[in-house]
């Protein structure tokens, strides 16, 4: 079995989280907010929307977030479920098209046991992926090397989504 490390990571999971204004997630607030460019937000829909994470596993992760807070599947409105999984879809072939991975890793974790950094808001997590693309750098100098910078990878995925429309 292989394994996906991303030891600095745990800097963030470790880290005190100050409360919420209002008990909103950091995933309302960018889902409310309208600077998308600063926020890494790189498509909207009606109830989602995908960002690319601002702690990545891999150059390109990025995370579809519905709009609503919710913590739990059977909390989502059947137009939520399916439009979160069409985006999902629609950022697949983006990813294909921009950046050309070998593969992908999709998930959800519900819930702190189970990885969930932000309990509040479900959000599903792609994360493409390439033959070879962990090294000893994240193991042993507990760095991450991510070829790319979240804005300019942020514009490539925008400009692939605009022809998946």
């Amino acid at each position: 079995m292989e394994s996906l490390n991303a030891p600095w990571r745990i800097d963030y999971i470790l880290a005190p989280k100050s409360p919420a204004p209002d008990g909103q997630s950091i995933f309302t607030r960018i889902g409310q907010s309208s600077e998308d460019e600063k926020n890494h937000v790189i498509v909207r829909a009606k109830t989602c929307y995908a960002v690319l994470n601002a702690y990545p596993y891999n150059c390109g992760h990025a995370m579809v977030i519905p709009y609503r807070q919710v913590s739990d599947l059977s909390d989502l409105t059947d137009g939520e479920l399916l439009e979160s999984m069409q985006l999902l879809q629609r950022l697949e072939r983006a990813m294909q098209a921009a950046m050309k991975p070998q593969g992908f890793n999709v998930g959800l974790n519900l819930g702190q046991v189970a990885g969930a950094g932000i309990v509040e808001h479900l959000h599903w997590h792609i994360v493409p992926r390439w033959n070879g693309d962990t090294n000893f750098m994240p193991v042993i100098g507990g760095t991450d090397v991510l070829p790319e910078a979240l804005g300019d990878v942020a514009k490539r995925l925008r400009e692939a989504l605009e022809k998946t429309d």
